[in-house]
């Protein structure tokens, strides 16, 4: 065991910022779509619900945690919480807040219903959770409930815990939102503040002694300006609830203005000392750290799934001491578990030294307790279990598995071609001669339904209960069928439906070297959709062709071309639970080389057309914008690696969902993919705006209908769609589709939508050919 001489900081005391939603067996997500089919009735979802949250509030005190969170607990989603706590309701779905918001409504603006189309979803700050944007134009907050208090209320009459209500701050929480003008955020926080200062006076009159404010968008590159709002609002908050301690929680890096924003009236500030680049302690370092304040320290890695170096963790605690008191010092981890798994219980099929390297949430939270028994009351089983721990990441980061064999990759990129060899406008030419497609061609994302039929047959095979022929002729029905269906339609470009995957990520890491993957590592991504990321552990490499069979059997089916459909490696990074001990940009050009060997067998065997998506290329830029283009000019560099090679007349596709990237359409241009498919539909459009001050030059689709919503729009709401988006980008260069994949939706929504979307594109080339 490793020798260490350990601080003593007696008083350290322990705390959690947010636990996993879903459940360990992911009830939260079953309970959810049971009620959404009517399988069950709100009161047995209430039930069910309730059960989740006791469960988890007592397991976190079990494990031994001193200040355990409540209200972070969701039927959906944080935001949309705090959006119906205030009466946010999109004037749409015809409903006054009158008191608390039914679930039908609260349901509503997240999936949409009929008549209404569901608010905007988009990434959480640069993860991959999903919020739902509040929408604050012609928006009058009114308090309809008081959500933390409720909670609070509950953990304490059910189990006796007397919990730390967490709510979302008001300056993240308007940031964060959409409709209005920038300039008139500090007046639209103001109309916010008499509804914080009555949650907090509630809280305050109730007992509650500490509250935890979540602030993220303090970690971001925020105009300097906003310091004066932000200030008058913790100033008012600090008034409003005098007795009441607030513990201003950030995460995901540091603190920009940290003397500026460390001076401000609360009585703790949590940091992020995982994310944050070594700048929160160099800043605690430089100007110390308040007298009087207490510091929760974010010392548990809470986006990743690795087991911390105890080690280190042990002395950086020592170092936060020396410049405030023990007594002032908290253990946490550096933001909400909701980003991790639940538990390693259920993994019993991966490698056991893999496995001694892990920490799910619940790990988390005991490696949290062991550092508070070991440093503050120096306990001898937890001083054992923290050198245990230590000597286990030391015995993993050491082993065959994690030490880097692959070449070394700027020699060998040097001698890799990183553009296409002819410019777009003359491929385009060279590609319409041989696809021959008509104006404003059609297509999909990629995937089709994945019925409870397809999953059936799946296990069948996994299990060993089905031979590999069976599954093969399975999986062959499936695609003709949906080919049939996509010729029936009248689309133009056809794809085989990927019922051959689980899921874009994790079928590809399944054939590739230098992944691992869980049984039961599941976290959610938006709503009830869970997903389960694998892990990158060590070196990526090409092993076989991985879609080719498929894909070449789906083109033999038909005259019109077949997209070959491919995951691209900055998404797969982002979406894996990714190793730690090299640089990110190694790791996704590891992949870029193995994803370019699939493109090369792909072209090989005939398919003209290859779409690599990359929908998750925006989640990964970092907060700060100094760090940004950095991360572009590799996401963009892996990009090429992987499609650079191919012939002129093979067409790249590419897809991107659900994020902002009006700030990045010069990277997007610079991927060089001969078509990019984006979502708009539930931003309305939004993104189209970006076009008329900057110009894109080559093909576009902007999704026309959001496919995570069970609502199917008319035609005349599609067409107008792709007639305002033709205002602004030439009409030879755009595409329709749908905004992402279709997996979740049913088959027949799915082909009701689909045949909607081509009669839209019908009548607007019809408009086209008239106009010209």
């Amino acid at each position: 065991m490793s020798v260490i001489e350990w601080p003593e900081l007696s008083g350290l005391i322990s705390s959690n910022l947010g636990y996993p939603r879903i459940g360990e067996n992911r009830e939260w997500k079953k309970a959810l779509e049971r009620f959404w089919n009517g399988s069950i009735s709100e009161s047995e979802l209430q039930t069910e619900m309730k059960r989740l949250r006791l469960e988890h509030l007592s397991k976190q005190r079990d494990k031994g945690i001193d200040r355990i969170p409540v209200g972070d607990f969701s039927y959906y989603d944080h935001m949309l919480d705090t959006s119906v706590m205030f009466g946010l309701v999109p004037e749409r779905f015809n409903h006054r807040p009158a008191g608390p918001i039914p679930l039908s409504v609260y349901f509503g603006i997240a999936r949409g219903q009929k008549g209404a189309t569901a608010s905007e979803m988009t990434k959480w700050m640069n993860t991959n959770y999903h919020y739902i944007v509040p929408e604050l134009a012609n928006a009058v907050p009114v308090f309809t409930e008081n959500k933390p208090l409720r909670a609070y209320r509950e953990a304490k009459q059910e189990l006796g815990i007397d919990g730390k209500p967490v709510l979302i701050g008001p300056y993240s929480f308007v940031t964060l939102s959409k409709g209005y003008d920038r300039k008139e955020l500090a007046s639209i926080i103001r109309t916010f503040l008499p509804l914080y200062t009555r949650v907090l006076s509630e809280l305050a009159a109730e007992g509650v002694q500490w509250v935890q404010i979540d602030e993220p968008v303090l970690t971001t590159s925020f105009p300097v300006e906003d310091l004066d709002i932000i200030q008058e609002v913790y100033e008012a908050l600090a008034q409003a609830a005098p007795s009441l301690n607030i513990m201003l929680q950030t995460y995901f890096g540091s603190l920009d203005h940290y003397e500026r924003l460390s001076a401000l009236p609360v009585q703790g500030l949590g940091l992020d000392f995982v994310y944050d680049d070594g700048e929160n302690l160099q800043h605690i370092l430089q100007h110390g750290f308040p007298k009087g304040k207490t510091l929760g320290a974010g010392v548990i890695d809470g986006r990743n799934i690795w087991r911390s170096d105890l080690n280190a963790v042990a002395i950086l605690l020592g170092q936060l001491a020396e410049q405030t008191t023990a007594e002032q010092l908290i253990v946490q981890p550096s933001c909400s578990l909701l980003h991790v798994p639940v538990s390693l219980e259920a993994e019993h099929k991966l490698d056991r030294e893999l496995v001694q390297a892990l920490a799910f949430a619940d790990e988390k939270l005991e490696e949290i307790a062991v550092l508070t028994a070991a440093l503050g009351k120096h306990d001898p089983s937890a001083l054992t279990k923290l050198g245990q721990s230590a000597d286990a990441v030391a015995r993993f980061n050491s082993s065959a598995a994690r030490v880097q064999t692959a070449d070394d990759l700027a020699d060998l990129l040097a001698k890799e071609p990183l553009t296409r060899s002819v410019p777009f406008a003359e491929r385009r030419e060279i590609q319409q001669n041989k696809l021959k497609l008509p104006p404003l061609p059609t297509t999909t994302i990629g995937s089709f339904p994945q019925t409870a039929e397809i999953r059936k047959a799946r296990l069948h095979y996994r299990k060993g209960e089905w031979s590999a022929e069976q599954y093969r002729t399975f999986i062959q029905q499936q695609i003709k069928e949906w080919i049939d269906i996509q010729e029936d339609i009248g689309i133009d470009v056809l794809v085989h439906g990927e019922f051959e995957r689980t899921d874009m990520v994790e079928f590809f890491g399944e054939k590739l070297n230098g992944f691992a993957f869980t049984q039961n590592g599941w976290v959610q991504s938006y709503g009830s959709r869970c997903v389960k990321p694998p892990i990158i552990y060590g070196d990526v490499s090409f092993d076989q062709p991985m879609t080719v069979e498929e894909t070449a059997f789906a083109q033999s089916l038909t005259s019109k071309p077949v997209k070959g459909m491919l995951t691209g490696p900055v998404t797969i990074l982002n979406w894996s639970f990714e190793r730690n001990d090299i640089p990110r940009s190694q790791v996704a050009l590891q992949l870029a080389l193995a994803l370019r060997a699939e493109v090369e067998a792909l072209e090989q065997a005939g398919i003209s057309m290859i779409q690599v998506d990359e929908p998750a290329i925006r989640e990964g830029l970092p907060l700060k914008k100094e760090q940004q283009q950095a991360y572009l000019d590799w996401a963009v560099q892996a990009f090429l690696v992987t499609t650079a090679t191919v012939e002129p007349a093979t067409q790249i596709h590419t897809h991107m969902c659900y994020s902002e990237f009006q700030h990045m359409i010069q990277s997007i241009s610079d991927m060089d993919a001969d078509v990019i498919s984006i979502e708009t539909s539930r931003s309305y459009g939004e993104l189209i705006v970006s076009f008329e001050d900057q110009v894109y030059d080559k093909g576009i689709g902007l999704g026309v209908y959001d496919i995570h919503s069970p609502r199917i729009p008319d035609v005349s709401e599609m067409l107008s769609m792709i007639q305002r988006a033709l205002r602004v980008l030439p009409s030879d260069l755009f595409w329709v589709n749908p905004d992402c994949g279709l997996k979740t939706r049913t088959k027949e929504e799915s082909v009701a939508a689909l045949r909607q979307m081509v009669q839209a594109a019908q009548a607007a080339r019809a408009a086209l050919a008239v106009s010209n």
